[in-house]
């Protein structure tokens, strides 16, 4: 009989044997408090209203809105970053329902605050192109450009409204330069410097965003190119990374996330602040639609796409799928 000895004599396998075992090894985990819940509130309906391109995903009633945050809290999410959708004719230049102290999103702050306190962190997006006819996250010069200087004075504006309304973090998604020292200190300037930061500081003119300008009713014309970054740019993300760290960013953002998982992990080896990353509404929406076609298995999907952003180095993920995970997580 042919002795063969020890070989191989390093058998990882033995690591893989059983679901307790790679439970137990398993180096990456996703914890309910990890997750982030994105959702849309809507001027002037009596019901929520399906998103098409997002299966599962509505814009809120008022009342829905603070019944989606009472499941959140139940399900032991970390925070909702809340987007408003105005009605068409509230629409302007300078996306003036941004900051009315009585716009859709400052009174959806004031309904989830008053719903849940504490218990959750309410999140505000801190950009104008929910707001603006023409689409844009800032205000245009003459020449249709967008004014960089002139929006940075809109954002301090929103940025102390929102405070005003119950925001315990603002997340500039404009990427004008400068916005967050300015937000900075225009919170500090009323008192606010318990309101936090997080900077969505590496925002990439992706294509997979497709599906938010339907979920946000966006009149966008043109595209963001001029503002957002160049996806085959690393150097230029990093730059923002110490830029914004440096203007007093409490946290940073990564977004998209999974397209851009190398980038995530550049980041989150180069700072000592939380880094957050934003599963957006076109990652959503691809595995959501594989998934009613069959061809890949949906729950399967969603966690391996999680752990893969968590796995990168993102502390926290914004995700469509926040309070179905953390349930399930909760239930393991």
């Amino acid at each position: 009989m042919t002795t063969y000895g020890s070989f191989p004599g390093t058998r990882p396998r033995r690591l893989r044997s059983t679901p307790v075992m790679r439970r137990m090894v398993a180096e990456t985990r996703l914890h309910p408090a990890d997750l982030i819940l994105p959702a849309f509130v809507r001027e002037g309906v009596s019901e929520p209203v399906p998103i098409a391109a997002m299966p599962g995903v509505v814009q809120h009633t008022r009342d829905s809105l603070k019944k989606a945050a009472a499941e959140a809290v139940a399900a032991g999410i970390s925070g909702i970053m809340l987007f408003g959708v105005p009605e068409e004719s509230k629409k302007d230049a300078l996306g003036t329902a941004g900051t009315d102290p009585d716009g859709i999103l400052q009174v959806a702050l004031r309904d989830v605050r008053a719903e849940v306190g504490d218990d959750l962190l309410v999140m505000s997006d801190l950009c104008l192109d929910e707001t603006t006819d023409h689409g844009h996250c800032g205000v245009l010069d003459a020449q249709g450009r967008v004014d960089n200087d002139a929006t940075l004075e809109r954002y301090a504006e929103m940025a102390q409204v929102q405070a005003d309304a119950g925001a315990h973090v603002v997340g500039p998604s404009g990427m004008m330069d400068g916005q967050v020292g300015v937000i900075r200190d225009a919170l500090d300037q009323i008192g606010r410097e318990d309101v936090a930061i997080l900077a969505y500081t590496v925002k990439y003119a992706s294509a997979f965003y497709g599906p938010f300008r339907e979920a946000v009713g966006s009149s966008l014309r043109g595209d963001r190119k001029t503002y957002q970054q160049d996806p085959a740019n690393v150097r230029d993300a990093l730059r923002e990374l110490a830029l914004d760290v440096e203007e007093g960013a409490d946290m940073v953002m990564v977004k998209p996330a999974g397209p851009y998982l190398d980038i995530l992990a550049r980041v989150a080896d180069a700072v000592d602040v939380p880094v957050a990353a934003y599963q957006i509404s076109g990652e959503y929406s691809m595995i959501e639609a594989a998934a009613e076609k069959g061809w890949i298995d949906r729950d399967r999907a969603i966690m391996e796409s999680l752990t893969g952003i968590r796995r990168a180095g993102a502390r926290n993920i914004l995700t469509y799928w926040a309070t179905e995970v953390a349930q399930r997580l909760k239930e393991q």
